[in-house]
């Protein structure tokens, strides 16, 4: 048993709901404004749910608050971001550091200087789409425990104060903790690695949390179609073969069939593009690839936006 004592100070929470439709970020920029015009002391570490929404954020507050620019520095922090980008959010800094983060800056890391939040209360969470038969990247609101989470990171060095996105009400409906992955991901991969362990019923396995019935279903019908499963749930020899490649299922079946088809390189690129973060939105080279104009990719009048996506390498 490891035992650890810490120090925490008083963390004052504020709460600003929503009057109007406007998004998070222009709401966290309107109370950045109000914290900087009370001559607040202390940098500030604003919570968005993803990289785009923290460049909508930074990018109207150095504009509207050209005022305090002599002062105010600005920092992106997300996993997206090079090691080297990401320390820079957490260098000592003679000016008034705003790092405007994700999650990553939750529970994984500690900001000195820190004094005060602004949180929007929302984070990019990971959920099965049983219509798509994907995981999907949502941005949801957070739970009760993850915003007190977020708010005591404005209490590590002195007191500080946390503004809240939302009114007092919504906090108290929101869910006490969030959901475990295993019981919002789709499955299939894990059943496919337990399988190839030798894990016969998957049933039986001790879960350290367990999943729902419905899920192991839903992978167990996946597994049988691409053919990694034979009728009575065990493993055939393509399930193994697939088993091997550090892919979804339904990735690595299509490698394995271009394999045989002798087109694994048009394939992997299509895998890529499936599996990874979308090319249109992710930086590239120093720049954004939105630069590329997408309406020139459709000039092609390709009928799929993968097509679109292969362009780029022309």
């Amino acid at each position: 048993m490891l035992e650890t004592q810490g120090r925490t100070y008083p963390v004052e929470i504020r709460y600003i709901a929503a009057t109007d439709s406007k998004p998070p970020w222009e709401r966290a920029t309107a109370a950045l404004r109000d914290l900087l015009e009370s001559n607040t002391e202390g940098d500030v570490l604003i919570f968005m749910p993803g990289a785009y929404e923290i460049r909508r954020t930074i990018e109207p507050a150095r504009k509207s608050l050209r005022k305090f620019a002599a002062s105010l520095k600005f920092f992106p922090l997300h996993g997206s971001l090079s090691a080297s980008q990401q320390d820079a959010a957490m260098e000592f800094s003679a000016q008034l550091n705003i790092i405007v983060a994700t999650n990553v800056a939750e529970t994984s890391i500690s900001i000195e200087g820190v004094r005060h939040v602004i949180d929007s209360g929302l984070a990019r969470i990971h959920r099965h789409d049983p219509h798509r038969g994907i995981d999907v990247l949502l941005v949801e609101a957070i739970s009760a425990a993850a915003t007190e989470q977020r708010a005591g990171r404005a209490g590590r060095t002195a007191p500080g104060t946390c503004t809240r996105l939302w009114a007092r009400a919504d906090q108290e409906a929101r869910p006490a903790h969030d959901t475990p992955e295993i019981r919002r991901l789709d499955l299939a991969d894990a059943v496919l690695q337990l399988k190839a362990l030798g894990i016969a019923e998957i049933g039986l396995f001790p879960w350290l949390e367990k999943p729902e019935d419905e899920a192991l279903d839903r992978a167990h019908h996946l597994l049988k179609g691409l053919g990694a499963l034979d009728a009575a749930g065990g493993l055939t020899a393509l399930g193994a073969q697939m088993a091997r490649l550090p892919l979804h299922p339904r990735l690595s079946r299509l490698l394995i069939a271009a394999a045989q088809y002798h087109c694994l390189k048009r394939a992997a690129i299509w895998a890529a593009l499936i599996g990874e973060r979308d090319v249109l939105t992710y930086p590239l080279q120093g720049r954004y690839t939105q630069a590329v104009s997408y309406t020139q990719l459709r000039a092609h009048e390709t009928e799929a936006d993968l097509v679109c996506r292969l362009l780029l390498d022309k």
